[in-house]
């Protein structure tokens, strides 16, 4: 017999979602505001206009398309590298068995636990070192893998059955065709859940980016957004305009994986 949810459920879980909302819909109401009416509690609808989004994507003095095909390179970069790295070895440490194996994973553990603010000195000196300072390849290249991901996979690619690869095998089936054929396309909701976690973490990445950028035309949309109230004379309406137009990739990405997103949550970790 299904469990009814109590009323009161509801009533907190409506006021949770007014008291999330009201700043996002108070976000954008702001950004189609007029210059002269930023600071102005009602603005009639009548006198919304688009000119802030038209200043950003248009202003010679703001690289805002710059800014956001640093961002999108930078993520997809960042994405891809890691549905490789953190599928490949979340599947190793899962289904073979290998010296070292147990000790390993206890070090992804381990890595786990380290803020990040705590190596952000060592690897600016080392990025430094390597003159990746200021390029694509100091945005991208230290990131390409998460160990939080690997755990996610392995706990994800150990809830599979030992009868699949089995009978893999018995199909005449190597390593990389038990992968590639039998796990892969069962893995869409693990795939789908790195996509959006992984893509989510670096298109907000501020305090990596804003460390390793030093030049506007290097800027990714979190660090040039932050810079353009005070370097650029921006308005509020102009900056909430930027911030939403840096929203939307994240919300279709969403939507996009929205269903095996929720299943992948659901089942990995589950054996």
């Amino acid at each position: 017999m299904q469990k009814r949810i109590s009323p009161a459920f509801y009533v907190v879980a409506i006021v949770y979602s007014f008291i999330s909302l009201v700043p996002f819909v108070w976000s954008v109401y702001t950004s189609f505001k007029p210059t002269n009416g930023v600071y102005n509690t009602w603005v009639p609808f009548s006198k919304l206009t688009l000119n802030s989004y038209k200043y950003l994507l248009t202003s010679p003095q703001v690289s805002f398309m710059q800014w956001l095909l640093n961002s999108i390179i930078v993520a997809l970069i960042v994405t891809i590298g890691n549905l490789i790295v953190n599928t490949l070895a979340g599947y190793a440490f899962a289904r073979f068995k290998f010296p070292g194996r147990g000790p390993l994973f206890m070090v992804f553990l381990a890595v786990m636990m380290i803020p990040g603010q705590v190596v952000l000195v060592p690897m600016y000196i080392l990025l430094a070192h390597l003159g990746w300072i200021n390029t694509y390849q100091g945005l991208t290249i230290p990131f390409l893998m998460s160990p939080f991901m690997i755990f996610l996979a392995r706990q994800f690619f150990l809830g599979m059955p030992n009868e699949l690869e089995e009978a893999a095998k018995v199909d005449g089936l190597g390593a990389w065709g038990i992968f590639f054929r039998i796990f892969l396309p069962l893995a869409r909701p693990l795939i789908a859940t790195q996509t959006i976690f992984t893509f989510q973490g670096n298109w907000n990445s501020f305090l990596w980016t804003s460390l390793l950028e030093s030049s506007q035309n290097m800027y990714t949309l979190p660090v040039g957004l932050n810079n353009l109230y005070g370097q650029y004379n921006a308005y509020w309406n102009q900056v909430l305009a930027g911030v939403l137009l840096l929203t939307i990739p994240m919300i279709i990405i969403f939507f996009i994986f929205q269903k095996q997103f929720v299943q992948g949550i659901s089942t990995s970790g589950i054996k």
